[in-house]
């Protein structure tokens, strides 16, 4: 694989106007991203301090400060959050031009190991990878959804997304999103309970529904924001999303749900009582992964999947639920939860029910 420090001659060829050179910038985004030079320099085939070099020209060439150096790592300056942004524009048409040009290749063939937490693979990757799958025909997409992390460098999987931060030193890890969750109710709590006013009517004279499973966080929330023991209290405990979920769009309780979950389904009210929190979402995979070009193109799918200038709700600032369709301003149609769910009417007493003997003995 070829370094970006072995095309030294040509990387920063362009920094000294007014034009920035992709090289520089995609050094510059791996960076930010990574937050680290060293991690980052891992990444990149390349030594540190050539990427410190290539920003430095960046920044020269623009008379700002992007990014300052700490002792865990590097942090943006507000100018440099305002470049990551556009940044991320720059590597989503890069993208597309990849995708264009690949179209005069040979397919993509052969199989690619998923992994992914239980709610985000159900409901967001899960439906997204039909036109992944389409354009890739000749992919087979081994999809996981499950709550425990994955060791990624045994080979469980190609790639996996993860709601905790990979702890392995010697697997590529990127921060490529945030999950913001926050109380939800149903309509149909709401006509029999009514709404809690604050945390203290909420444990006083309310329902709710956990999800305690690896990841999740849910004991560690529980003993933050409920102060009481779980009998009388908690409705419902379940070990996945989906039930979770289900079970709060039906009533049985108050839930904690991602903010994208309402903005993709039926209408669920969401409660501002001071209970929210934040998951990173991580994506993790093997060292020599990017090196197949399957996996490669899996991995660069998955990172914009989670963009948060396209899609609001995985952005590291809050945005309020009744907010998101506003913050949404991309042409691609959200995907419904619930589309192929229909609901069925009862037949009306006296009527004959098709496939059914109605009496008659057979």
């Amino acid at each position: 694989m070829r370094s970006f420090e072995s095309m030294g001659a040509h990387a920063g060829a362009h920094l000294t106007g007014r034009t920035a050179n992709w090289d520089a910038v995609r050094i510059f985004l791996e960076v930010a991203r990574i937050g680290s030079f060293r991690a980052a320099a891992c990444e990149l085939n390349a030594s540190a301090n050539y990427l410190k070099k290539c920003i430095s020209l960046l920044e020269d060439a623009y008379k700002v400060t992007l990014m300052t150096r700490h002792v865990d790592g590097i942090r943006l300056t507000p100018e440099g959050l305002k470049v990551l942004e556009a940044a991320k524009r720059m590597e989503e048409a890069s993208f597309g031009l990849d995708r264009t040009l690949s179209q005069s290749t040979n397919a993509l063939t052969g199989e690619v190991r998923f992994a992914v937490t239980e709610g985000l693979g159900t409901f967001w990757i899960a439906p997204r990878l039909v036109e992944f799958q389409r354009a890739h025909p000749g992919l087979l997409v081994d999809l996981k959804c499950e709550m425990r992390s994955v060791d990624v460098l045994r080979l469980e999987a190609d790639i996996a997304v993860q709601l905790v931060e990979p702890e392995q030193p010697d697997l590529k890890r990127i921060k490529i999103g945030r999950l913001h969750v926050m109380p939800f109710v149903s309509t149909s709590y709401v006509k029999l309970y009514g709404l809690p006013r604050d945390l203290e009517d909420l444990r006083n004279d309310h329902r709710i529904v956990i999800q305690d499973s690896e990841q999740s966080k849910a004991r560690e929330i529980y003993d933050k924001y409920a102060g009481r023991d779980q009998l009388g209290f908690v409705a419902m405990r379940t070990n996945v999303s989906t039930a979770n979920l289900w079970s709060i769009a039906k009533g049985a309780g108050i839930g904690w749900l991602p903010t994208y979950v309402p903005a993709l389904g039926d209408p669920l009210i969401p409660l501002d009582i001071g209970a929210k929190f934040e998951l990173d979402i991580w994506l993790a995979y093997h060292p020599d992964a990017k090196k197949i070009a399957r996996v490669r193109h899996l991995i660069d799918w998955t990172v914009q999947s989670f963009d948060g200038q396209k899609f609001p709700w995985f952005r590291d600032k809050f945005v309020h639920p009744r907010d998101l369709h506003k913050a949404y301003k991309e042409t691609e149609p959200l995907v419904n939860l619930f589309a192929g769910f229909k609901k069925v009417s009862r037949p009306k007493q006296g009527r004959m029910l098709p496939g059914r003997n109605n009496g008659v003995q057979r």
